[in-house]
């Protein structure tokens, strides 16, 4: 789990399905009706009355039990499968009470990884607060905010957080994530990066992807590694934690590297 997030990241596109139909509006308000629908990047503007097939689905959050039934867009709100059992979900603040149930039962696990996040317990207004600006960010096109979520019975859990931070005028990006404690181990997190890899490379059209981890934090660097990223320095306690200071790993990986690498595995 690399230990940098983006605003709205912790306590929280270019996808081939509409987003949502409970997108951020006003975060004190919670979340409201969304005027914007797309199957392609950038979302293209549309009038509500467009969006079809609504229904409610349950979604609930692992390593706790707290479900929230959530509006969606049709049943695209799953917008990109990791196979017949798991999914990636856009992170908005239309999932914020599943959400926070996941940060708030993982959070002092994490803050050993993330020194700029989980160093405090939880506010869901703030996790809702901070979903909305995500979910801004995937409108304008420089964040794409997931969640990674499991087959359940008739809904999805929740066990997962992942992001790409995205640079349009680099061609660039920075990738992240991490996962509940129950489910590491299972091969989810490099289903997750492989799969916003080749969306990176593909439709969005990006030259170079990075990925940085505190240098002790063995897990994420092995899947940085397996994954084809090149290990391009180690910065010197560049992680400020609230008693020590760490070092950061810092990785990158270069679209013909990836393109030449899912060449060799067909």
């Amino acid at each position: 789990m690399p230990w940098r997030t983006s605003a709205g990241s912790a306590a929280s596109s270019a996808w081939t399905s509409p987003p949502p139909a409970h997108l951020p509006g006003n975060s004190s308000a919670g979340p409201r009706p969304a005027r914007l629908c797309s199957r392609i990047w950038p979302p293209i503007r549309t009038s509500a009355d467009r969006i079809r097939g609504a229904f409610r689905t349950r979604i609930s959050a692992g390593a706790a039990d707290r479900g929230v039934e959530v509006s969606t867009a049709t049943a695209a709100l799953f917008t990109l499968p990791l196979g017949d059992d798991a999914a990636l979900v856009l992170r908005t603040a239309a999932i914020a009470d599943a959400h926070f149930a996941l940060v708030e039962a993982n959070y002092r696990r994490l803050a050993q990884w993330f020194p700029d996040a989980f160093q405090e317990p939880p506010v869901l207004e703030v996790t809702r607060a901070n979903l909305a600006e995500g979910g801004q960010g995937w409108l304008d096109g420089s964040l794409l905010p997931l969640s990674i979520a499991l087959k359940e019975g008739d809904g999805w859990r929740l066990v997962g957080w992942a992001q790409l931070i995205i640079n349009k005028a680099m061609r660039s990006g920075e990738v992240g994530y991490w996962l509940d404690a129950d489910f590491v181990g299972r091969g989810l997190v490099t289903r997750t990066v492989t799969a916003i890899l080749d969306h990176a490379f593909g439709q969005l059209g990006l030259e170079r992807i990075g990925l940085t981890a505190t240098a002790d934090n063995l897990r994420s660097r092995s899947v940085a590694e397996r994954l084809g990223f090149t290990l391009e320095g180690v910065v010197r306690e560049a992680a400020a934690f609230p008693t020590e200071r760490r070092d950061v790993a810092l990785y990158g990986l270069l679209a013909r590297e990836w393109r030449k690498s899912v060449e060799q595995t067909r």
